[in-house]
Formats: structure tokens, sequence, C-alpha cells
């Protein structure tokens, strides 16, 4: 195997720390369920970093607030202060002249596929969806997360991404726990599990399950069979959870767990109306949701959104594919920000989550072509604290505030616009990605030898 000078490629880098086995307000939340003593445990050790002084570059925080000409100081991999040009850098500090760029806390994707819809994309590598049974609560996507896939690097340089949740496809009703990563090279899916971050749990309204299941002649074949699956399922797994729980059951574990309020709830859904039963069965049931996925038509019910604490995480402009994304528009996001509900941009792409950054630029546009003005500041909470919340992590990442972990992109100009890029990218304070060094561009093993490895765009 060669060895590059930062990376041991294959996600064993060649530095010392490598594993070794590798709400926005009134946002739905979950406990962090990533004890040692958990199953499939994080192994995740930050790499080294050196404490660090960004000088000069405006600052959006990820909690709406901008800096001019600010300073953003970390060590130890945490955030130590950030303020303006006034703020005092301490002795041993790495000082890097930011004047003429930005920084941003790092870029989190709520919806991705990496690693379990790897490139190259061959049915060899089609891991997302278990679709044998409309309900799979006991399967777990990190299960199938292939730490070489070559989709994290180019995440990683090209749209400055930190953190990002890992889910099972929308075949099934139930698709099983989502996992939270962090976007750093490992040989094991364990050694980038973010530590102390929640599982989530994948579930699919409307077209998908039933055309999966109705197309074999099973139930579910329509919406009315999709909601009469699921109240069964949680009527079951209500009982297991009453129960002692003695008898292990992992489908029953995990729909326990979103109960106990211990896993979150991502659920993919186009459509309004259905949007609005899914909030009314989880009352039903005692369960919350943290997220609707895609949620083309959530600009009509932002209201409710708000009410019930529930983020969408949205493209900011793709929809008609198919008859349930007919109704999506480009004001979507500017529409729910106007309502004072979540809004998070997601890729579920490994070509979009490289740009996510103009995604939410695209949507800022549409909203200000209607007359809806949103600061820039608060667009990039799109990408960070807001999809944080979300997932269950905002109290360790997400912006940048003392004492939360060191994700943080330095741009070579404005994020939301299309001629900028991640020019540094750091991971806990560790310099990740550096757009002048070729040696800081991760390449997994699979790439090694091949033509355009460690290539960036």
């Amino acid at each position: 195997m060669r060895f590059r000078a930062f990376a041991v490629v294959g996600c064993a880098m060649a530095l010392a720390a490598c594993s070794t086995t590798g709400g926005a307000d009134g946002v739905n939340s979950a406990d962090a369920s990533g004890s040692a003593d958990a199953p499939y445990p994080s192994t995740y050790e930050a790499y080294p970093g050196a404490p660090t002084a960004l000088v000069g570059a405006t600052v959006y925080d990820g909690t709406g607030g901008r800096i001019d000409s600010g300073t953003v100081l970390f060590s130890g991999g945490k955030v130590v202060a950030v303020g303006g040009p006034d703020l005092a850098i301490p002795a041993g500090y790495t000082r890097i002249d930011g004047a003429g760029k930005f920084v941003t806390p790092g870029v989190i994707d709520i919806h991705s596929h990496l690693g379990n819809y790897p490139t190259p994309s061959v049915d060899a590598h089609s891991d997302g969806n278990e679709a044998t049974s409309p309900t799979t609560p006991e399967v777990w996507a990190e299960h199938s997360v292939w730490p070489q896939d070559p989709g994290f690097s180019r995440a990683l340089a090209n749209g400055g991404i930190t953190s990002l949740q890992i889910l099972p496809g929308s075949a099934n009703l139930t698709g099983g726990r989502t996992v939270t990563l962090k976007n750093v090279p490992s040989r094991t899916v364990q050694g980038m599990k973010f530590p102390g971050a929640p599982y989530g749990m994948k579930m699919a309204c409307g077209e998908n399950p039933k055309r999966v299941y109705g197309g074999r002649g099973r139930m579910p074949s329509t919406r009315m069979g999709n909601f009469a699956v699921n109240r069964q399922m949680w009527l079951d797994a209500k009982e297991y959870a009453d129960g002692d729980r003695k008898k292990r059951d992992l489908a029953k574990e995990t729909l326990a767990g979103v109960l106990d309020g211990d896993i979150l709830i991502h659920n993919h859904c186009y459509r309004a109306d259905e949007m609005a039963l899914v909030m009314d069965m989880a009352k039903e049931f005692g369960y919350t949701v943290s997220a609707f996925h895609h949620a083309v038509e959530s600009y009509k019910i932002g209201d409710l959104l708000k009410e019930n604490g529930v983020c969408s995480a949205i493209w900011a402009d793709w929809y008609g594919f198919k008859m349930e994304s007919y109704d999506g528009i480009p004001e979507n996001a500017a529409l729910l920000q106007k309502a004072g509900a979540c809004v998070v941009i997601h890729s579920d792409d490994e070509n979009g989550i490289q740009r996510l950054n103009q995604e939410a630029a695209k949507a800022q546009a549409a909203g200000r072509r209607m007359g809806i003005e949103i600061p820039d500041a608060e667009v990039v909470s799109w990408l960070t604290l807001n999809a944080a919340k979300a997932m269950g992590i905002d109290s360790m990442t997400g912006s940048l505030e003392a004492g939360k972990m060191a994700d943080v992109v330095l741009w070579n100009g404005d994020p939301l616009s299309v001629y900028s890029r991640p020019e540094k990218v750091w991971i806990d304070g560790a310099l990740m990605y550096d757009y002048d060094d070729p040696k800081r561009r991760p390449v997994s093993d699979f790439e090694l030898g091949q033509p355009g490895e460690g290539d960036v765009k």
C-alpha cells in the first residue's frame, strides 16, 4: 500500500491519531445514544491539529450572526473564541490571513447515501434498500457503509462537508436506522461515527413503498395501506416497549428507542397532506418527527411544521420528477423561513453534496425574487446549525461557538457565490483539506493508481 504525507489512503491515514478499529429553536431532539457500551460503538479519534487563528475574514457563525474582519480561534479540537479584529490571539497560534475570504461552520448534510450507494454506481454497491419487507427497522445503515467511497473526499474538498447523516433508502415504509458520520478517512465505519450522535430512523411516505410492494401484489399498495401498516407496526412496538423487553428483538428495539425519545424520525415525504397525517400519527403513538425529507410541499404547511417543531430538509428547486413532487416550488425554503419554520438544505445525491452552498444560494435568490429577503448569515444556518439541530448534534457542532467542535471552513470567497469553493477545511481542529496542498487531498485505497486519483473539481 502506498502512503502519502497526509493520508494513508483508504481511510487509514498516516497520522498517529488514526482510528484503530476502523433544536432551530423548537426543533424536536433526542438524547445522545452514542455510549461506548452500545453495539458497534464509535472509535472515532480526532486527527492532530494545531492552535489556529483565522484573522480578517467575514465570519458567519451559523447562528445567524455575521462578523466583518472577524477572528476565529480554535485549539485542542474546540472553538476557543470568535470575535472582531480586536480579539487577542494567544501565543503559539498559527495565524492564517482571511482577508477577502469567508469563514463558516463545517457544512452538514442531513440526507446522504454516500457509502451505502457508493461510487462506482453498480449493482454490487447497491446496499441502501432492504426491499424485502415494507418495515425493516432492524437494519442499520452503518452496516452497509463502505468507508472507501470516493464521494466522501469529494464532499469534503468541494463542499466543505464535515458531518453527514447516512440513511437507508425509501423503498420501505420503515427503512432502518441512520448513522451520523464525521467526514474523515477511516478504515472502518466505526472510525467515522460521530461520537454521541443519536441514531435516526428512516421512514417513507407516499409513492415509493406502495409502488414497490403493490407491484408485488402485497400490502401496501395504496396510501391508506401505507398508514395501516405503519399504525400496526407502532401498536406492536408499544406492546413491546411497555413490556419487560427481556427478549431481544432487533426491529422492536429500534422502534422502542423512537418511543423512548432516543432515536429521531427522519421521514421521506413530499406532499403536505401526508406530512400532516404523519404528524397526527406521531401524536397517536407518542413519538415525534425530527424532519421531513424532500418535503417539496412544506411551504403549504409552514405553520403546522413550526407548531410541531419539525424541520424540512429540502432541495432548492428539484421537483416534478414524479407526481408527488409535482407541486414543488423554488420559493419553498423562503416561505418556510418567513413562517418561522426550520429549513435545512440537503443533497440526497453524491454530486449535490458537493455544492450545498450553491443550492442554498438558489433558494435564497428565489425568495428574493418574490420579495422575501433572507440575510446571508441566516441562509448559512440552513447548511449548518439547523441541520445539526434536526440530527441532535447541535450541542456539539453546527455553529462557531466556544466549546463546540472546531469544524470550520475557510472559503476563498462568498460561500453563497457560484464562484467560491472551500480553501481549507478543519474537522475537530485538524486541517483535513487544503486547496493549496495536494498532499491534503484524501484518496481512498479504491482510487490508488487509477485515473483521476485525488482529483477535485
